[in-house]
C-alpha cells in the first residue's frame, strides 16, 4: 500500500502544471438606499423606504490547456433580515455562476452550466448588474470564431422544478425553454449584431396538460466609432403567443454621444417600445418587453418602466440627454428623461389622455479610491404627470425622489500558474 501511495503521489508531481491557472475573487458590494417613489408614485400618506442590501459573492476560475471552470456563489441580504445571533441566513447561499467550458480548437467552443448571457448594450440580454442577485441562466452555449472579426453564439435552455418521473408544470414565473442566435461582425470602427431568440413559457399548465407559448424576439444592433463620435442603433421585433392572445410589437433605439475633450463627453438618445391602446378591443398584444435586457441602465434610475414592472402596457417613448465629467477616478454624469407613452391613454374621467407620463432627472457619481475599491451614489426625481398616476397611482403632486450610495469591494485574492 506505501509503495502504490508513493507511486501515486510521483505521479501527481510529474503531471506538467505549467498551463494550469488558478484564480480566486471577492466580490462585497453594500448598498444604501433611500426610496421616495422609487418604480411606482406614492401617496401622501405613505413614508419612504430606507435600507442597506448587500451582495457578497465569492469566485472561483480554474483552466488548463483548452478546459475553463467557473463557479461564483452568493449571499444577497438587507442588513437586518435576521438577528446577530441567528443559526441560519434569511436567503442562504446561491449559485450565481457554475460553468464548464471546453475548447476544440481556436474558433470552436462549449460552455454547459449556469452562466451570464450578455450581448451588444444588454437591452435584450444582459448580467442585469445593477441587481444585488444579478441574472444568470442554465444553459448550452456554442461558441464558433470563423474569424478575428466573426462571432457567432448559439444557445439553449430546458428548465423544470426538480426531478420527477412524469412530466410535470413549469410554474416558475420565467421560460420553460429557450434558444437563441447571436451572429457579430466586426469592421474598421464599427460592429453590427444579429439576434434571434425563442422563448417559451407555460401557461394554464395541469398534470395532465402542459401549454406553452412562444415569443420570437428577434433584430439588429449596429455600433460605431468615428473621431469623437460614437453611436449605436437598435431594431428588434416581437411576434408570438402571449397570455393567449398575439402579440406584434417593435423597438427602435439610438444614441449618439460626442467627446468635447478628454473629460468632458455629451450626447441625446431615444427609445421607442410599442405598446398597446388602453381602449384596444381587438384582443392583440402590441407591447414590447425587453426579456432580458439590463432594464437599470434604460429609461431612468428610478426603474418606473420595465424593471419588473410596465409589461403589457402602453409602452414608451423616451427621449433623454447626457452630459459627463470624467477623470480617471472621478465620473459625474447628470441625465435628464422625457417620458411619454407609445400607445393611446385613457385618463381617470375614461376619456383620452395625455401621452406625456413625466420628466426624471439623473444625477450619479462614481470615485475609485483604490484599485479594488470603488464608491458611486446618485439622486433621481421623478415629476409624474396625471397620465403617470392612471398607470401607477400614487400623487404626481407629492415629491417622488431617490437616493442611494453604494461601495464596492472587489478584491482578486491570488492568481496563480504553476512554474511562473
Amino acid at each position: 500500500m506505501k509503495k502504490i501511495t508513493l507511486l501515486l503521489l510521483l505521479f501527481l508531481m510529474a503531471i506538467p502544471l505549467f498551463a494550469q491557472t488558478f484564480e480566486a475573487g471577492l466580490q462585497l458590494r453594500p448598498r444604501f438606499e433611500y426610496r421616495d417613489g422609487y418604480k411606482t408614485l406614492l401617496t401622501g400618506e405613505q413614508e419612504a423606504a430606507t435600507f442597506i442590501s448587500q451582495r457578497s459573492r465569492i469566485i472561483l476560475g480554474y483552466s488548463q490547456d483548452r478546459l475553463r471552470v467557473k463557479f461564483s456563489g452568493q449571499n444577497i441580504r438587507t442588513w437586518g433580515d435576521v438577528l446577530p445571533m441567528a443559526t441560519a441566513d434569511k436567503n442562504g447561499f446561491s449559485i450565481f455562476e457554475a460553468y464548464g467550458e471546453y475548447a476544440f480548437n481556436e474558433s470552436f467552443k462549449f460552455r454547459l452550466g449556469r452562466q451570464v448571457l450578455s450581448y451588444d448594450n444588454q437591452r435584450i440580454m444582459g448580467e442585469v448588474n445593477w441587481a444585488q442577485q444579478g441574472q444568470s441562466h442554465d444553459a448550452a452555449l456554442f461558441t464558433w470564431n470563423p474569424a478575428t472579426n466573426q462571432r457567432l453564439d448559439v444557445g439553449a435552455a430546458y428548465n423544470a422544478e426538480g426531478e420527477s418521473l412524469v412530466e410535470l408544470p413549469y410554474r416558475l414565473n420565467t421560460y420553460q425553454n429557450m434558444q437563441f442566435a447571436w451572429y457579430h461582425l466586426d469592421f474598421n470602427k464599427s460592429g453590427l449584431s444579429f439576434l434571434f431568440l425563442n422563448t417559451g413559457y407555460e401557461q394554464n399548465s395541469t398534470v395532465q396538460s402542459q401549454e406553452i407559448e412562444y415569443i420570437q424576439t428577434f433584430g439588429s444592433f449596429y455600433g460605431f466609432k468615428s473621431g469623437e463620435w460614437t453611436g449605436d442603433l437598435a431594431v428588434y421585433g416581437q411576434t408570438g403567443k402571449k397570455l393567449g392572445r398575439d402579440l406584434s410589437a417593435w423597438y427602435a433605439g439610438a444614441n449618439l454621444t460626442y467627446s468635447v475633450s478628454e473629460s468632458w463627453k455629451t450626447g441625446l438618445g431615444a427609445e421607442y417600445l410599442s405598446g398597446t391602446d388602453m381602449e384596444e378591443t381587438s384582443g392583440e398584444i402590441n407591447s414590447f418587453t425587453p426579456l432580458f435586457g439590463t432594464n437599470h441602465g434604460f429609461n431612468g434610475h428610478m426603474d418606473y418602466f420595465f424593471a419588473g414592472n410596465h409589461q403589457n402596457t402602453v409602452g414608451l417613448v423616451d427621449l433623454y440627454g447626457k452630459i459627463a465629467w470624467a477623470t480617471p477616478k472621478l465620473e459625474i454624469s447628470v441625465m435628464p428623461h422625457y417620458f411619454s407613452s407609445a400607445a393611446n391613454m385613457i385618463n381617470s374621467s375614461n376619456n383620452s389622455g395625455e401621452k406625456y407620463l413625466g420628466t426624471e432627472i439623473d444625477v450619479a457619481a462614481a470615485y475609485k479610491i483604490a484599485g479594488d475599491l470603488s464608491v458611486s451614489l446618485g439622486y433621481s426625481q421623478m415629476f409624474g404627470s396625471s397620465s403617470l398616476e392612471v398607470l401607477k397611482g400614487g400623487d404626481k403632486d407629492k415629491t417622488q425622489n431617490w437616493a442611494w450610495v453604494m461601495v464596492n469591494f472587489s478584491p482578486t485574492l491570488f492568481s496563480f500558474t504553476p512554474g511562473n
